[in-house]
């Protein structure tokens, strides 16, 4: 099944705003624009909700109401339980708080696994639990394809390994990596499993629940959202870590990992996403219950995406003026392409707006991943990103710009 882009571009007030006009939007790994049904619930609820919600009046009845609409919908596109989602002010702060727990939790001399393929994010934040006497070991990529080698983790680990934490994908690598059997993996060792879903959860919500990890992270302003992180926690796992919130709601899995109150209106306005999916099943003709609807849509996502991007690399790869990061095949990686112009890449992004393509250059908090492939972090990648509501006719304004300033 094809995606209907048309209907697709006019589910996005941005493509009808006329500043935007003539450009191409070729960074949405940074922040994907908004959909429409987002913006509406936004507005509504600092309209007529902005009040302290479930309170027995009625605004503040319908605002609450509105709050758990939003868990409740995104848990069930990702295959898991409404309380074993939560929000938090960004993906950075979720993980930061969940590695407070982790070092309450653990012991000295266990171990955690991290990626230097990850965003700064996902690994950070657990790189400092060494401070607590808690080892620190590196699943470390191939320096020339910037993969991660399952065979590479399976030497980390032993019976002191009590968290694995990976990408989905790079934010600069792209590729998709096989979250189910890392996953698997690191359960035979006795280990949980964090996955950080930033840069791939734009691309198709994935079935949390049928692949097994037992946290999933990632940014719904990058997912057609507000500014908040979403992040999974399997009860098993959710359990068992201390509770980092006020101490009364220690009962509650949904609010254990959330010490600041909720933004409430960026909360309810979450539910728009949810929107958005079912908008695109119900005009595909996708049914089912709402994970079946969600793999749906991810599947016509992706399929979308693939077909645009294996032309941009293509002309990448056949240019031996750069070096592509990540896989060549667009079956293998997300549309998340960062480039090696071995050169400052800052100047070749402000090339490209004079041109009408919207690109970033720079690390893209992505440090480790750029040195482990020997890239100069200083000199940073020209990064190329899309998502499904990209038009063909985008790629191909792309390619023709890149061969101007290349």
């Amino acid at each position: 099944m094809d995606l209907d882009i048309d209907f697709v571009r006019a589910q996005f007030p941005a493509f009808a705003e006329p500043s935007l006009q003539g450009q191409a939007f070729f960074e949405n790994a940074g922040g994907s624009y908004t959909c429409g049904p987002v913006i509406e619930r936004l507005t509504r609820f600092y309209r007529s909700r902005k009040v302290q919600p479930y309170g027995p009046y009625e605004a503040s009845r319908l605002a609450g109401e509105e709050m758990d609409e939003a868990r409740a919908r995104l848990a069930a596109l990702m295959g898991v339980d409404s309380d074993e989602l939560s929000f938090g002010p960004s993906t950075t702060q979720n993980t930061y708080v969940l590695a407070q727990a982790f070092r309450q939790w653990m012991q000295p001399g266990e171990a955690i696994v991290v990626t230097n393929q990850d965003h700064e994010a996902n690994t950070g934040p657990w790189r400092r639990l060494a401070e607590a006497g808690i080892e620190i070991r590196e699943w470390r990529i191939d320096p020339e394809t910037g993969a991660l080698d399952p065979d590479d983790l399976a030497d980390l680990l032993d019976e002191k390994v009590r968290l694995v934490c990976f990408p989905h994908c790079s934010n600069v690598v792209g590729q998709v990596n096989p979250v189910v059997e890392i996953t698997a993996m690191a359960h035979a060792a006795g280990a949980f499993v964090c996955v950080d879903g930033v840069s791939y959860a734009p691309h198709g919500l994935p079935n949390v629940g049928l692949m097994g990890p037992d946290i999933y992270l990632f940014s719904a302003y990058k997912t057609y959202g507000p500014h908040q992180g979403i992040m999974v926690i399997r009860r098993a796992l959710g359990e068992q870590l201390p509770n980092q919130a006020h101490y009364f709601n220690a009962g509650t899995l949904y609010k254990r990992f959330t010490p600041a109150g909720p933004d409430h209106a960026q909360v309810a306005a979450s539910a728009g996403i949810a929107d958005y999916f079912d908008a695109l099943a119900g005009h595909h003709g996708i049914t089912g219950d709402a994970a079946a609807r969600g793999a749906g849509v991810h599947d016509l996502m992706r399929g979308h995406e693939v077909r645009l991007l294996q032309p941009l690399l293509d002309y990448l790869k056949a240019r031996n003026s750069v070096r592509l990061l990540g896989p060549g095949r667009a079956g293998d990686r997300a549309p998340t392409v960062a480039v090696d112009a071995r050169r400052p890449a800052a100047p070749l992004a402000a090339a490209l707006a004079d041109r009408g393509i919207m690109a970033g250059g720079g690390d893209f908090y992505a440090v480790r991943a750029l040195e482990g492939m020997g890239v100069d972090p200083a000199q940073g990648v020209l990064r190329l990103s899309f998502v499904h509501y990209t038009h063909p006719d985008e790629v191909q304004k792309l390619i023709g710009a890149l061969d101007e300033i290349l």
